[in-house]
């Protein structure tokens, strides 16, 4: 895309391109190609407050901080600026080699959870389709997988916030785990100021006390890594004190008795010796927990990021439904999303063992589906392929070339130094960024493409609200889009179409592949996104006038049947994809009304159609009154082009032939317009035509989508939450002689993930320069350590340096590091691999370490 140097004159509506909060911000040009970032109060969720993050983030456009060409490794080991043609002709060269020499599955790609939904569709498509290969997952594995696998085995379904944010000041208790949305999210902040304000209580449940603890009525500090004794402590005291919902438990649960056994054997007392939190404070939490009507549990990376971090999650839910707290007004249970496209990341299909519309990848019905979709064969999408560390650590070895796109591993991959090795073995190495990153370091080609003002597409945030992200600014010379890097990498990989760089082309085809599916979007588009401020999820497409529909919020399950019936009998068949052959007569008279007297019936056509895709049709009937139709194309979804054509001889035939463009649908999403002709006694011409909500004729509301789940029933097949009977076991790590402390990572204020933006961002880095190594004044007293003294965190794993900030504000066991930064500060060097045997997350918080000074 070349820079004419033409801008958008007015403010555009968007969305911070950082956290899952997904704030509502405008963006102005000006001088110098980038913007001016200000407030936008018209979205509800932060209500026009920005963080630094956000209230910066136009820092990372100006040319100085971002790449403006693509590079390529010379022979003599640099990175040296290429042309496009050039680069993508070595990318698609190497893929092609290694793939002929090794087979599909030794190319890899890894993505990110900041993509949006477009790219992550495409992403997930490219590597299925063109390269043929198994071997894709994305960083979001290490953000909320193991609250994604907890819920969706509980719940049947995975939404983050299965409510939005507008009612937690509403509820009357929220246990906010393992979060610190102070610091994470900021702006998020004032729903629990809110929730105090109207008289709830908030406790949070952090093993140091940070910013947003200060904030809480009660703070409990747990040992790292004992979060899930501890939930399992209050359960039991729930049921000992006889504040178990029994009701609810019988009428929308199952498992319970299981549940039960395996939380009372985790009694008071020896849950105070696992999490050193007090038997008074178990009881004073599970008090204020269920003294009010509605309460609520939301869970971030804290009890998420552990090698048991699907069963934690799973015990905090399972409290949640002992004490009837979830599919009730202003209750339930939420996961705190981290990464910008977190949610959505998840849902369409750049995760091993995922297909859009967060369907299964072993799912023969998802299989076939999606394949329709595609148009390729289902036998040929292969299976689930290694989760995100385990792709990692399969570098150099069984994997071989690889494409990441929107990620840092160097920075936030576990074992980081491990992982870096793994990189360099590489045979090949292509990363899409926009920054030059640690990553894009180590590449043999660095392909460097648009940011979020420039460039237009959806993200999913926390709240599970699908929202537009708008082009702002033209983006410099030198620079692509990730939707025409993949275009132009599948055309010389001998795939000519299916993969267009028009975002808006490619989210179509998105809500035609989610059709159906847990994560439904076939009801939005992107003038409802405009028009609404966005669309909660699950939002199946409403059906024609002549169809019935069933949707179900709880489950996302959208189920549509159409039904025609003529006065006589007919047969059909058809040609292409889904054919069908339709016979017999039914209910339910399909009738098309002329502007002059008489009346046109279709007839020879009886049956019901649930089928999802293209569904070619042809029927034929003889005798007096009878007609042909043929339909070519059609969609019975109502996404996609509708054209239909009847004809028929005899006394008060008519002739019909409807047809739609490129954005027609037969339920009123689109344009429709249908005509039809005949001649004859008491002949008609009917012409009747509609934009947007409406077809030719009658007019169907869109869905409204879905802010609130399970309030009827859960996305179970019996329609029941499921609790699971977790027990406590110890970390992977535990501390000894050798490594006596424990390590906990997280985030600050002023830096996001790896940190590959914003430490590019003067006043940023201004205010946190760097790592730091917290611990408390005993342990620095044991150590002869002061404020400020250069630390060495040592694991199993690597060493890491930084200076220490002493403080009460954590306990004597622990020390804490943030991870944005690489070099010998580098957090990730330290951290635990092991992985949760569900969800494949690698237990970043909590190992086992030891502290020395250094000395000079």
């Amino acid at each position: 895309m070349q820079n004419t140097g033409t801008r958008t004159p007015a403010t555009t509506p968007t969305h911070c391109p950082y956290c899952a909060l997904q704030c509502g911000m405008n963006l102005t040009p000006v001088e110098g190609g980038t913007v001016e970032v200000s407030e936008r109060t018209d979205f509800p969720v932060n209500r026009g407050a920005l963080c630094g993050k956000g209230r910066t983030a136009a820092a990372v456009l100006a040319p100085g901080a971002r790449l403006t060409s693509p590079l390529v490794r010379s022979g003599d080991g640099a990175l040296v600026p290429a042309g496009w043609d050039e680069a993508l002709d070595r990318i698609a060269g190497n893929l092609e080699r290694t793939r002929a020499r090794y087979g599909a599955d030794a190319l890899g790609v890894f993505g990110g959870g900041g993509l949006t939904n477009e790219k992550a569709y495409a992403l997930g498509k490219f590597a299925r389709v063109v390269l043929g290969t198994s071997q894709i997952d994305y960083n979001g594995r290490f953000c909320m997988s193991s609250a994604a696998a907890a819920g969706t085995r509980a719940f049947g379904l995975d939404r983050g916030l299965p409510f939005p944010l507008e009612d937690v000041p509403r509820t009357g208790c929220v246990i906010l785990v393992g979060s610190n949305p102070a610091e994470t999210m900021p702006p998020s902040l004032r729903y629990f100021t809110e929730l105090r304000e109207n008289g709830g209580t908030l406790i949070v449940v952090d093993p140091r006390r940070t910013r947003t603890a200060e904030q809480a009525d009660l703070h409990l500090a747990p040992r790292p890594g004992t979060d899930l004794a501890l939930a399992l402590g209050m359960l039991h005291l729930v049921v000992a004190e006889g504040r178990v919902d029994e009701a609810y438990v019988e009428e929308r649960t199952s498992g319970w008795e299981e549940a039960r056994a395996a939380a009372m054997a985790h009694w008071p007392e020896y849950v105070e010796r696992i999490t050193g939190v007090s038997v008074p404070e178990l009881r004073e939490v599970v008090r204020l927990f269920c003294a009010p009507e509605a309460a609520m549990v939301l869970t971030a990376r804290g009890p998420e990021q552990q090698a048991k971090g699907t069963d934690t999650v799973g015990a905090w839910i399972n409290l949640c439904l002992a004490t009837g707290r979830a599919g009730r007004p202003l209750s339930g249970y939420g996961c705190l999303t981290g990464q910008g496209n977190g949610q959505g990341g998840r849902e369409h299909g750049q995760k091993a063992d995922q297909l859009p519309g967060y369907r299964k990848l072993t799912d023969p019905a998802a299989r076939r589906h999606v394949a329709e979709v595609w148009g390729v064969d289902p036998d040929a999408l292969p299976g689930p392929g290694r989760s995100a560390y385990e792709l990692l650590d399969a570098l150099g070895t069984d994997v071989r070339s690889l494409l990441v796109m929107g990620s840092n591993p160097v920075v936030s991959a576990p074992r980081a130094a491990h992982v870096e090795g793994r990189l360099r073995s590489l045979d090949f190495l292509a990363v899409c960024d926009v920054v030059l990153s640690e990553t894009a370091e180590l590449a043999d080609v660095v392909l460097p493409v648009t940011q979020w003002a420039e460039e237009t597409g959806t993200t999913t945030s926390l709240e599970g609200r699908v929202l537009l992200r708008r082009r702002a600014i033209t983006p410099p010379d030198g620079v692509r889009g990730d939707l025409e890097v993949l275009h132009g990498l599948a055309g010389r990989l001998g795939v000519e179409k299916g993969f267009p760089t028009d975002p808006e082309e490619v989210f179509e085809e998105l809500r035609r592949a989610s059709a159906g599916g847990p994560a439904d979007y076939s009801g939005i588009d992107y003038r409802r996104l405009a028009e609404e401020n966005g669309v909660f999820w699950p939002c199946p497409a409403q059906p024609a006038a002549d169809d019935t529909h069933t949707a179900d919020p709880g489950t996302g399950t959208d189920t549509r049947t159409r039904t025609r019936t003529g006065t006589g009998t007919g047969s059909g068949s058809g040609s292409g994809r889904d054919m069908s052959t339709e016979t017999g007569t039914g209910s339910g008279m399909y009738t098309d009304t002329g502007t002059a007297s008489g009346m046109s019936t279709d007839t020879g056509s009886g049956s019901t159609d649930a089928g999802i895709g293209r569904d070619p049709r042809a029927a034929t009937g003889t005798g007096s009154g009878m007609s042909t139709e043929t339909g070519s194309g059609s969609t019975d979804t109502g996404i996609g082009r509708v054209t239909r054509t009847a004809t028929g001889t005899g006394s008060g035939m008519s002739t019909e032939t409807g047809s739609g463009g490129s954005d027609s649908t037969d339920t009123g999403i689109g344009r429709v317009t249908r005509t039809a002709t005949g001649t004859g006694s008491g002949m008609s011409t009917e012409t009747g035509s509609g934009s947007s909500d409406a077809g030719a004729g009658l007019r169907v509301a869109p869905h409204p989508g879905t802010p609130r789940l399970f309030l009827d029933r859960f996305a179970t097949d019996d329609g029941r939450a499921r609790f699971a009977p977790v027990t406590h076991r110890p970390s992977a790590e535990e501390p000894d002689d050798e490594y006596p402390v424990l390590l906990t990572t997280g985030r600050v204020v002023s830096q996001y993930q790896s940190g590959a933006q914003t430490r590019r961002v003067a006043e940023l880095n201004a205010a946190a320069p760097g790592p730091f190594v917290e611990l408390h004044p005993r342990l620095a007293a044991r150590l002869g350590a002061a404020d400020g003294d250069p630390l060495a965190v040592v694991s199993r794993r690597g060493r890491a340096v930084a200076p220490a900030r002493i403080t009460t504000g954590i306990r004597p066991d622990t020390v804490f590091m943030p991870f944005h930064w690489p070099g010998e500060g580098r957090a990730n060097t330290l951290t635990n691999p092991a992985l949760d045997p569900t969800s494949r997350m690698p237990e970043f918080k909590v190992c086992a370490v030891r502290v020395e000074t250094v000395t000079s």
